[in-house]
């Protein structure tokens, strides 16, 4: 794969790997919140066509940490629009307090696929492999950034999970800004615990949560 500098839009060189094989079906995929205090862990799937339009077609779409919310929506619905199969799943905060983050995020990744309908050839996946699903993977850092599906399918990821924890958490558990900061470790985070304490969707194995609980 060619150098890539920051800024750099993402390419279909990883795809294009896999499409010279004959693997057509290619998804990549992608989590959202791994690292906030509270919430899910949420995964996409994205499968796009082996066409140089459907991706000259999604000109915008990077990782969504680079994205504002108003693009990451715009670039949502083109992205569904696009692709062939889209597929969302996660790991609740019981699954992540019991399993571990990593294999939760994997659990939801895992439901992302089966969300896919049309099963996939092989999978492109930011930094973390699936070792029990028995497809082609190619794994490596920054694939959010590089890869045009994985970037696709974090924006899918990061959107459903922004629209859960404003819908639902944020209704469910009012005071604690949920809408505003998704769960992660802000200043209106920390001042919400400060004055109403652990609430039920809090990541117990997570610092901070852990100390206030008297865990370590």
């Amino acid at each position: 794969m060619k150098a890539w500098t920051r800024g750099d839009p993402p390419t279909s060189e990883a795809e294009e790997r896999f499409w010279r094989r004959g693997l057509t079906l290619v998804a990549g995929l992608d989590e959202a919140g791994r690292g906030p205090w509270a919430g899910p862990v949420w995964a996409g799937a994205v499968v796009l066509p082996r066409s140089e339009g459907a991706v000259a077609g999604l000109e915008g779409v990077r990782d969504s940490k680079t994205l504002s919310l108003r693009q990451r929506e715009a670039l949502f619905e083109r992205i569904s629009a696009a692709a062939l199969a889209v597929g969302s799943g996660s790991a609740s905060v019981e699954e992540i307090d019991s399993l571990g983050i990593v294999p939760a995020t994997r659990l939801a990744m895992r439901r992302a696929l089966d969300a896919l309908g049309n099963r996939p050839q092989a999978l492109i996946l930011d930094a973390l492999t699936l070792p029990d699903i028995a497809l082609p993977q190619d794994a490596f850092p920054r694939a959010d950034a590089l890869s045009i599906t994985v970037a696709a399918a974090g924006i899918v990821a990061k959107v459903l999970r922004d629209r859960w924890m404003v819908a639902c958490a944020d209704v469910q558990y009012p005071g604690y800004g949920f809408a505003q900061h998704k769960g992660y470790g802000t200043r209106l985070h920390q001042q919400a615990l400060d004055r109403l304490g652990v609430c039920s969707l809090h990541r117990r194995s997570f610092q901070p949560i852990a100390s206030r609980l008297g865990r370590r």
